[in-house]
């Protein structure tokens, strides 16, 4: 025994794992990092990446967005702890046990993909796939995670599972992001430039907003929809500044230093966005699209809304408002605080484990 309970020999599944970028590798090494640090023997296993502890390739072959693994590494433990979408590293893992599965969110296919303009038949053909793979990995689990309780209400793959599902939501550490630094009048948006993030509509938005304020758009990140988009704004008459990728340091003071933070995908690939904790952390009040999962986390530092013109007018009331803006900005740090520090989500994966060990 330690002061947080039975030690147990852990070990994380991921397709893919930092530094290759994604909400999900960073989470799971965030669990990772943690559990190591309570004094489990934590292994990770991936298709990619590298962890200073204990870590296994798996050889892979990289499809679109679904590593295929070869084969996985014999490994006992007294968990197997794997994470999907991507569900083939869960579904070799499916005969284990005790099997904890973190469902992060369905896979719904974009109508374009890497630029090009998929057939609807194709992507439901691929949405199909994805659930025959998924289902006998929830069958066989003892657990299934979701990051929220109305993503996984709504989730037409989960809604058979909901007797089995734990919720632990994503976490952030408070310590990185600073609060109480002064404003440079600017809209923020962080994320991928592809299509589904719906960086359009946060661009439209702001060609209203524009025309009555001085109020900037910033959009921080990379992707294979960068040049249409830049395009647009230019069409739009939009002035915008596109960052590219930057280093997590010079990102997280842009990120201090905005009015506020957009999430505008209407997607349910977007099932959380961490990056409205990592926002509200800094004390700046977040706008997203009404979605599950995503409207639990930004009603706690911000609103929710549900078509372009909602969402330049919410804009324009929150540049008007100081006052409102820092009683936003104060709930959003508070609720990161009490709901998604990574001691209360250690302490919910924790309870998981022990439920099943």
């Amino acid at each position: 025994m330690h002061e947080y309970g039975l030690i147990m020999k852990i070990l994380q599944v991921s397709p893919y794992f930092p530094p290759h970028m994604g909400g999900v590798e960073y989470h799971v090494k965030g669990l990772a990092d943690g559990l190591a640090g309570r004094g489990h023997s934590v292994r990770v296993a991936s298709s990619c990446g590298k962890w200073e502890r204990n870590f296994t390739r798996i050889p892979s072959i990289d499809l679109l967005y679904a590593p295929l693994p070869l084969h996985l590494p014999k490994v006992a433990a007294d968990i197997y702890h794997s994470h999907i979408p991507s569900p083939l590293f869960a579904f070799m893992l499916r005969k284990k046990s005790p099997h904890v599965v973190t469902y992060h969110n369905d896979v719904v296919v974009p109508a374009r993909l890497n630029g090009y303009r998929l057939p609807q038949l194709f992507g439901k053909s691929l949405e199909w796939a994805n659930r025959r793979f998924v289902k006998p990995i929830l069958d066989e689990a003892e657990i299934v995670v979701a990051t929220t309780r109305s993503y996984a209400e709504t989730s037409p793959v989960l809604h058979d599972y909901l007797h089995k599902i734990r919720v632990v939501p994503n976490a952030v550490d408070c310590s990185l992001f600073p609060i109480d630094r002064p404003k440079k009048g600017y809209v923020l948006y962080v994320g991928r430039m592809v299509n589904y993030k719906g960086v359009e509509s946060l661009l439209r938005a702001m060609s209203v907003v524009q025309k009555s304020a001085k109020l900037g758009l910033v959009l921080a990140g990379d992707g294979y929809d960068r040049s249409h988009l830049q395009s647009l704004a230019i069409r739009l008459g939009v002035k915008a500044t596109f960052t590219g990728r930057l280093k997590r340091s010079r990102l997280i003071n842009l990120m201090s230093r905005a009015e506020m933070l957009v999430l505008p995908t209407a997607s349910r690939l977007e099932a959380f966005g961490i990056v409205l904790l990592e926002a509200m952390a800094c004390e700046v009040p977040v706008l997203a699209y009404d979605t599950p999962g995503v409207n639990e986390v930004a009603l706690q530092g911000g609103r929710v809304f549900t078509s372009t013109g909602d969402l330049a007018q919410s804009i324009l009331e929150l540049h008007e408002s100081e006052s409102l803006r820092r009683s936003l900005g104060r709930r959003g740090r508070q609720a990161v605080q009490e709901k998604y520090s990574w001691k209360c989500v250690l302490d919910k994966i924790e309870s998981v484990y022990e439920e099943v060990g």
